[in-house]
């Protein structure tokens, strides 16, 4: 038991340090090509940092264990809105509020990752996730990422600076961590899960989850600590995007992911739409309305931990 929880703390932090590298060399490529910081944000940076959420979903496709891979995407999204972005926005409330400078791009991005949820949510109805479904969640994917693409390309380049070869090193050495940690933490996660009589899908969706969101976390605050309005919320718009389409789209392709019990993906549904009010009001609506949101994934861990 101790050896796999060493395993697993070890594996976070190839994840979180793995991932560091990959945005940082991932960001400098992006510039090459003139996009918005925000494009950068939502595309490059938060692919990056759903690498570990697609390496770790994939790995347990590949094993056969479902519910670390659906577990994994859903917690993943869940944290990302109701934990890393309700903390930025009660950190910098004029973040997406009406006082914000980059509301039109994070509106943008919202409409997106909006259409991204519904459309995992009608594949979800069918109760099993095979290769259909994986098949339309990567072409909708596609056409997401395009309209992405040629949204940056009309606002053009955000500022961020290319770094030549170094990117290049950073991306294979972030990526090469990214793997190595992701499969200590699968293995010891599992390991986790039947010592404690916990099942892996509560595991996923909670302590994975949380472990492989960590990237979006640090890079994110970072980012709205020094001003960084576009890569802060366009990295954690982008990431649930990338982790529903195209991740579990890769994930369902290796193996069928049933969805069983509809609850936690009703519940991913509703922390979506919860980013809507955070546009709506002046900056101490937002930061109630963030603290309602940590209040409320709290809350939702405790129930599935109860549940289990």
């Amino acid at each position: 038991m101790i050896t796999e929880v060493i395993l697993f703390l070890v594996g976070i932090a190839l994840l979180v340090k793995g991932a560091d590298f990959f945005v940082g060399g991932g960001s400098g490529l992006a510039a090459r090509f003139g996009v918005s910081a925000a494009t950068i944000g939502c595309t490059v940076i938060a692919f990056g940092t759903s690498v570990p959420e697609f390496v770790v979903s994939v790995n347990a496709a590949a094993t056969g264990d479902a519910g670390i891979a659906l577990g994994n995407v859903l917690g993943s999204n869940i944290a990302n809105i109701a934990l890393i972005l309700a903390l930025c926005a009660f950190i910098r409330p004029d973040l997406l509020g009406r006082n914000s400078n980059g509301r039109d791009s994070a509106l943008w991005e919202t409409g997106l990752m909006l259409a991204a949820t519904g459309i995992f949510v009608l594949f979800a109805l069918r109760g099993t996730l095979d290769v259909f479904a994986g098949a339309g969640m990567l072409g909708a994917f596609a056409v997401i990422l395009a309209l992405l693409l040629r949204h940056g390309k009309e606002e053009g380049s955000g500022g961020v600076e290319s770094h030549g070869n170094r990117d290049v090193l950073l991306t294979i050495a972030g990526l090469a961590a990214v793997i190595i940690g992701a499969r200590f933490v699968v293995d010891g996660a599992v390991a986790i899960a039947g010592a404690i009589g916990v099942p892996t899908f509560v595991i996923g969706l909670s302590i994975v989850a949380v472990g492989t969101s960590l990237p979006e976390l640090v890079t994110s605050l970072v980012a709205t600590v020094r001003g960084e309005d576009g890569i802060s919320v366009g990295n954690i718009l982008g990431s649930n995007i990338f982790n529903l389409l195209f991740v579990m789209g890769v994930a369902v392709l290796i193996m069928p992911v049933p969805i069983g019990n509809l609850f936690d993906t009703l519940v991913t549904a509703a922390f979506a739409l919860a980013v809507v009010p955070l546009f709506m009001g002046g900056d101490r609506f937002t930061r109630a309305w963030a603290v309602l949101l940590i209040a409320a994934y709290v809350g939702y861990i405790a129930v599935i931990f109860g549940a289990a």
